[in-house]
Order: structure tokens, then sequence, then C-alpha cells
């Protein structure tokens, strides 16, 4: 507490300590002519009272917003560094509405559940990494062969968390565990559904249209220029699908593997006892 606000505080206290002598000795020991109780000296009172504690707390308050003070410190260490060649030709801005639900049942009957609303908005950039084409050049003939030519992708993806409704209970309450589950699951919820929207496209477009205004302006010819289109990546449900399905086919293995083994080993068993 500073020295100002003591001050302050002792002129208020022994403002009220008059007022309080005052009313007591006035309502008490003062000879009275009337018998009536003097209810506007108790209005006068308590709207001076009221007044000055109000000053007193908004004072407070000034006093303890202009004193505060934010310390930070940080540490930052660059591990590595490489160069790189990637171009953004296309930017998307996002926002989603994210529903957070977990159930969990105590001694395997009673439902808890937790739940969180979170609305994220993110900014996505989208590009080509040209570290990963592949061309051929005829100098001869001034033309660009693409022999191969990646996928756009996610360069960069900013993303900014509002969390909007939180709902627990004891047995199943939010932890610091379960808000970076949810981050993780709105930053991948979002990355899929940039990989399924028009972003590529546009990014794809731009691609065909640097590469041809560069070329075209140097009198070359670039051919396959049609790989570029290749610019979609298949769904969340097909890659799931495929994933059921080589683990389908990877468990039958096991099994078609494990019967040879136990027949060879019965085969020998036999051959030993002949």
């Amino acid at each position: 507490m500073t020295k100002k606000i003591r001050i302050t505080l002792g002129i208020v206290v022994i403002i009220i300590l008059l007022l309080i002598t005052g009313y007591t000795y006035s309502a008490f020991f003062r000879p009275t002519y009337s018998s009536g109780f003097n209810v506007i000296g108790v209005i006068i009172i308590s709207l001076i009272l009221g007044a000055i504690i109000s000053f007193l707390i908004i004072r407070l308050r000034k006093e303890r917003i202009t004193n505060s003070a934010i310390k930070t410190s940080s540490h930052t260490v660059i591990e590595s560094i490489k160069r790189v060649f990637k171009i953004v030709v296309a930017e998307g801005q996002i926002n989603e509405i994210f529903n957070y639900e977990n159930t969990k049942k105590l001694l395997k009957v009673i439902p808890s559940t937790k739940k969180a609303l979170v609305i994220v908005r993110a900014k996505a950039l989208i590009g080509y990494d040209i570290n990963k084409c592949k061309w051929e050049i005829d100098d001869v003939n001034k033309k660009i062969r693409l022999i191969n030519f990646p996928k756009p992708e996610i360069l960069s993806l900013d993303t900014d968390f509002n969390y909007y409704y939180f709902e627990d209970d004891l047995f199943n309450f939010i932890s610091r565990k379960d808000l970076q589950e949810i981050q993780y699951l709105a930053k991948e919820q979002i990355n899929n559904s940039v990989l399924q929207s028009d972003l590529l496209k546009i990014a794809a477009d731009q691609m065909k249209l640097l590469l041809g205004e560069v070329i075209t302006v140097n009198n070359w010819e670039i051919e396959n220029i049609a790989l570029i289109d290749d610019y979609s990546y298949p769904k969340i449900e097909e890659v799931e699908k495929e994933k059921d399905e080589s683990e389908k086919s990877t468990h039958l293995l096991k099994k078609i593997n494990m019967l040879d083994k136990a027949f060879d080993k019965a085969v020998n068993l036999f051959k030993s006892k002949i």
C-alpha cells in the first residue's frame, strides 16, 4: 500500500468517526423536544458513508491497476536452419466451431460426460515444395518437360482458439491434457477440411499461371503441365477404409503364417516318429 493511499484512508476514517460521533451525540445525548426518530439524519449519514466507501473502492482499484507490473522472460534457441524453396500460391481464412465430448462410466454404470465448445479461427497458406519437383531441360528446342510434380500442401497453419463453453463434473473434469487434446483434434480437423477444399484447385491454377508466364516470357515451352492438375487428396473415409482393409489383410496373413508353422511342426513330428 502506497503512502498516498494511507493518507486517503486516514482522512476517510477520521471523517467517518466525526460523523458517527456527531450523530451519536445528536441522537442520544442532545436534549430533544420531540419524540420522533431522526430519519433524515440517518439517511444523510448513510448517503455520505456510501459515497465515501464508493470513492475509496474506486480509488483502490485504480491504484491497483496503475501499480500492477507484468514481468516476462524468454530464452530463444534456434535449433536448426536449412535452405528451402517453397512457394505460397493461395491463402485461406477458416472459422470452425469444434464440439468436444468425452464420456466415462463410473463403476461401469454411471455415465459422466465433459464437454467443450471451441471457436477456432485459422489462416492456411497453400503452396508447393519445389525441391520435390523433377523435370528435364532441352536447351536445343527450349523445352522443359515435367516428370514429377508434387501436390499442393499446407505450408503454414496459424490457429487461434477461443474456448466458448465448458461443462464437466467432479468425476470427469477437464484437465490440461484435455485442452491439449482439444487443440490437436481441432487443428487436425481444420487440416483435413483444407485438404478437401477448393484451396488446392486455386493453388494448382495459380502455379500453372505462374509457370506459364515465366516460361513464355523467355520463349520456352513446357510439357506435361497437366501433372499440376493432380492436386486432390483422397477423402478421409477412403483412407480409413484402406487402412481397415490393410489391417484385416495383415491379420489374415498372420493367421496363415501361424497355420503354416503349425503344419510344418506336425509334419516334422510325424517324420521323426516314422
